[in-house]
Formats: C-alpha cells, sequence, structure tokens
C-alpha cells in the first residue's frame, strides 16, 4: 500500500481534497485532527502543555485551544518547542494508522509534512495550492480571524511556491478549475503506482 501525504498552505483546501478521495474510499488521516486527540489523551503531552502553558493549558480536562493558540503564534520558542512534541507522536500515530489500512493508497492530510519531516514517511506527496488573496478569504471566513492574524499564521508555514516545488503532485484548488476531476484523474494515477 501506498503511503501518500496531502498538503498545502493555510485555507488552499486541503481538507476539501481529502474529502473527495475519501468519497472514492481511499482513507485519509487527519494529522491536525489526531494532534488535538493526543494532546487531549496522552498524559505525557499533557503534562509538558501545561507546564508550558500554564494551568489554562486545559478546561475541564479539555485542551484549551484558545489560551494555547494566543501564547504559540505570538512566542516563535514555545510554538516550536510544541511542535518538537507533537509533531513526533502525529508522525507516529499516523504510521499505526497507515499499517492498518487495507487499500490500494492511503493518506496522511497535513499542514506541515515537509516542516515536521514527515515526508520522509510517505511515498508520494500531493500538494493543493490556490492564490494568495483566496486562501486569505476562506481562512477569515472559516476561523473568525483577522486578515493579520491568517497572515501571521501564513508566515509560520513553508511559502507555498516553495511547499508546491517538493510536492509529486500539484491539484490547483482556485474556484476556476474543477477540482473532482483533478482528483479522479490523479487517484487514476496513484491506483496504476
Amino acid at each position: 500500500m501506498l503511503k501518500i501525504g496531502l498538503t498545502g498552505g493555510i485555507g488552499s483546501g486541503k481538507s476539501t481534497v481529502a474529502k473527495v478521495f475519501e468519497t472514492l474510499g481511499i482513507p485519509v488521516y487527519y494529522a491536525d485532527t489526531a494532534a488535538k486527540i493526543l494532546m487531549n489523551e496522552d498524559p505525557f503531552l499533557k503534562e509538558k502543555i501545561t507546564r508550558l502553558f500554564g494551568a489554562d493549558a486545559y478546561l475541564n480536562g479539555q485542551l484549551n485551544r484558545t489560551h494555547i493558540a494566543g501564547i504559540a503564534f505570538n512566542d516563535p520558542a514555545k510554538l516550536e518547542l510544541l511542535n518538537s512534541w507533537v509533531h513526533p507522536a502525529t508522525i507516529q500515530a499516523a504510521e499505526v494508522w497507515m499499517l492498518q489500512q487495507n487499500s490500494p493508497y492511503a493518506i496522511k492530510e497535513a499542514a506541515l509534512i515537509f516542516e515536521s519531516g514527515a515526508q520522509e514517511h510517505l511515498d508520494f506527496v500531493i500538494g493543493v495550492k490556490a492564490p494568495l488573496a483566496l486562501r486569505i478569504q476562506r481562512t477569515i471566513e472559516r476561523d473568525g480571524i483577522s486578515k493579520e492574524e491568517v497572515i501571521k499564521r501564513m508566515n509560520r508555514q513553508l511559502e507555498e511556491s516553495i511547499k508546491m516545488k517538493l510536492c509529486d503532485f500539484i491539484i490547483t484548488n482556485d474556484e476556476q478549475q474543477l477540482l473532482v476531476p483533478q482528483v479522479l484523474a490523479l487517484h487514476e494515477v496513484l491506483l496504476k503506482k
């Protein structure tokens, strides 16, 4: 079975593309969702996160994402430390999950595939790209945050043009080109690999 990464910058539409693959019967591992579960359930991570972000890191036993994001996205050292704990745990969980799948290929959807080194565990990486203005607009609408906050988050990710050069396949999600035919064509290619 092939292990495929699916990545792109914030607001590119990775999750939308992943859902199309799922309708084709391809299992998808959502790294961001898995990371949140790990941060809520792994006692080792919970202890480290509480030490780093204080008692308010968890409310009623659940990760206080607003509190952590407010600190981490304004303190690069704390964000880097948090990522150094969460990324390896998420990569390991994805590896275990991939081994349990019974399909021609499985997909790991993650914004930070190259930034975390996860590409080393994958056979191919698909990039999802979209124009910057559209990515900003989508993120503002989805997350209810300001344009400035979106740009701050984008600046913490690998620049999209660099990320796309590292990918084996590219899907354009610009609301001009049809998305489903691109995914179907790529699905056929991956089935033949």
